[in-house]
């Protein structure tokens, strides 16, 4: 069983001002995120590693408390800190890299704790099947950088 965890520091532009009430749109930066998993190793340890993401956007309303996130990952950036595991979780035996180089997550369901995004629930694509998924949303924010002069959100 593989175990999805997401790291989406979204390092995001604003697509405008936005006001409260408003959704806000951004763009994921890719250099800022990350999509880690776990996956269980003949029940004795914990296997993990983490991709790179192509692409994405996130809508995000927390007046209406409502908004999306589309993310596409690049499957052969896959690192698990060892060369030679990389090599065998991108083959047919496990992501098979060859055939399928991205899967994508699309929620547009989020739950929040006051006005904390505390889970997106959505679809996993991954290898050509879809799946529901429940990404758990730990130290959301979203904040004014003052070295980007810009809101941006991230969390893990």
């Amino acid at each position: 069983m593989i175990k999805l965890k997401t790291f989406f520091s979204l390092a995001a532009m604003a697509m405008g001002t936005a006001a409260v009430a408003q959704t806000s749109n951004y763009v994921v930066d890719p250099t800022h995120t990350f999509v880690m998993y776990e996956m269980g190793h003949y029940g004795t340890s914990t296997n993990r590693g983490r991709f790179g993401t192509k692409d994405g956007s996130v809508a995000l309303n927390v007046a209406a408390r409502t908004g999306k996130v589309d993310i596409t990952m690049d499957m052969s950036s896959i690192n698990t800190g060892v060369d030679q595991l990389n090599r065998h979780v991108q083959s047919k035996d496990f992501f098979n890299v060859a055939d399928f180089p991205t899967s994508r997550f699309f929620g547009d369901k989020l739950e929040f704790n006051g006005d904390k995004v505390t889970a997106v629930i959505g679809e996993l694509t991954l290898m050509g099947k879809t799946h529901p998924v429940t990404l758990r949303a730990l130290r959301f924010n979203c904040y004014q950088s003052p070295m980007l002069k810009r809101q941006i959100c991230g969390g893990d």
